[in-house]
């Protein structure tokens, strides 16, 4: 179905709005660099500064010259509008036909803003995700015409009420796919959350609204504060510096291969695949959080080795306190640390350990003559439990146990949430595109995909994390 002038009316405004705000986002950028250089008393900017200047310039002259045209494009397109609105009345008139209603367009021809059913909704019948994914294998299979038009109905929905955000995704990569429905997201999340327990228990932030990565200041350099030596000497005097940390915006995706057998033939494989996708996008997430290289928390935490050839729990608790203290005396009250994170084997083997002392210092919820408190929570609902020291546990699969000599350890983490930074956006959305990768097999590629950001890297040796021999293969004794 060919758009109306209502609908391409609509869409222009959305472009012409996300230029507006690109225009206006460099100038704050440019009022700012140059506020803090005034405010520290510097005449000259840094390198660094000077080159965000400048590509915040040329953003900015891109987006005038872009709002220029997304201008003229909208007056275009309401000039024919009221064109082809005259020819309506005059037509009418000529029918004989004064009356408002013969005037009006037809319902197929307005572009309906507000209690409108969504092209998408999770009241439909055939499954929760089963007409948006059968819309998207169909078009791509069969260039079906009513499938596309239902998709275009749907991403320009997605436009109105979250075109800022497909504004960010245009240019950042190799991918260009369709938006999935916000209601999807929200009706697996208890699914999702069961892939990524460490992810959710990090400190969330909102996903800047444009570029490929987040820029946090570091003061490197601190004041300094010192008694005087006499009335009317020098007070003490330091510089404060800081340092640009950069973490990239990331790209977490999954991917599902089904045969075409399974799309035509199949009953219910739509919310299956759904399902199965989503699961494979938290947990792609949740890994390169932990396990990243350079950047992720195992990579990111100060090491304290704990070797032992017959390890207990009694002997690996005392680990978790130093570990606390260290982070504690890192951070001196910028944050503090509040969780422990490790493998479910290890939470389970230390639910098994028995023992025979107990800590002198009672803890607030900790009853007496016990080593801790289980919550019974299932994996992935949030906290298991307490430590005797009243820090919780989070466990995580994603927590890797093939470390070591013998490829058989884990390890526990002790982190401060309030510096465990990850970028996302709730209202962002998720997108997903279909390729047919293995035509040969009559095969179909699913791939969802989305952006977020994360940092462990604020301050050194705030978090922590035990290692070694004292690790390995949890082994369950009983009398």
């Amino acid at each position: 179905m060919a758009k109306t002038f209502d609908e391409l009316i609509l869409a222009a405004e959305v472009a012409r709005d996300q230029e507006v705000k690109r225009r206006d986002r460099a100038l704050a950028e440019i009022r700012f660099v140059h506020e803090k250089a005034q405010r520290e008393g510097r005449t000259r900017l840094t390198e660094d500064e000077e080159a965000s200047v400048k590509s915040a310039m040329e953003t900015h002259t891109r987006a005038e010259a872009d709002l220029e045209g997304a201008n003229a494009n909208l007056k275009s397109l309401r000039d024919a509008k009221e064109r082809e609105d005259n020819a309506d009345r005059q037509l009418a008139e000529r029918a004989g036909d004064r009356s408002t209603e013969a005037t009006k367009p037809a319902y197929d021809r307005v572009a309906r803003i507000g209690n409108e059913e969504r092209t998408y909704h999770r009241g439909q019948r055939g499954g929760a995700g089963g007409k948006f994914l059968r819309d998207v294998v169909a078009q791509f299979l069969h260039t079906d015409f009513e499938a596309e038009q239902r998709l275009g109905r749907h991403m320009q929905e997605e436009r109105v009420e979250r075109g800022e955000y497909l504004q960010r995704a245009v240019g950042t990569g190799a991918f260009t796919g369709l938006v999935v429905p916000q209601y999807l997201t929200e009706m697996y999340a208890p699914a999702v959350a069961a892939r990524r327990p460490f992810a959710d228990a990090m400190t969330q932030l909102d996903l800047p609204p444009e570029g490929m990565t987040v820029n946090i200041s570091r003061i490197t350099t601190a004041s300094s504060v010192a008694l005087q030596a006499t009335e009317n000497s020098s007070v003490s005097n330091t510089d404060m510096d800081d340092t640009l940390l950069t973490e990239n915006v990331q790209t977490a995706a999954g991917q599902q291969t089904l045969s075409r057998q399974a799309v035509e033939r199949g009953t219910g494989i739509e919310d299956v695949t759904m399902r199965d996708l989503q699961r494979r996008y938290a947990t792609s997430l949740d890994s390169t959080v932990i396990n990243q290289a350079t950047t992720g928390l195992a990579a990111v935490a100060t090491s304290i080795t704990t070797d032992d050839t017959t390890p207990t729990t009694a002997e690996i608790y005392p680990k978790i306190l130093q570990a606390a203290s260290a982070s504690e005396t890192a951070l001196l009250g910028q944050a503090n640390p509040d969780l422990v994170l490790m493998h479910p084997r290890r939470w389970y083997s230390f639910q098994n350990a028995m023992t025979s002392t107990w800590p002198l210092i009672g803890q607030p919820g900790i009853a007496a003559q016990n080593a801790g408190v289980n919550y019974a929570e299932v994996y992935g609902a949030g906290f298991r439990g307490l430590l005797p020291n009243g820090m919780p546990v989070v466990t995580d699969a994603n927590v890797v146990t093939n470390l070591g000599g013998g490829t058989n350890q884990d390890e526990i983490y002790i982190i401060p949430r309030d510096e465990s930074f990850l970028w996302e956006d709730p209202a962002a959305p998720q997108f997903i595109r279909a390729e047919q990768a293995a035509a040969a097999n009559l095969g179909i590629l699913l791939v969802l995909y989305g952006y977020f950001a994360y940092t462990f890297r604020r301050y050194a040796n705030s978090h922590q994390k035990l290692s070694g021999t004292a690790l390995v293969t949890p082994t369950f004794t009983g009398v």
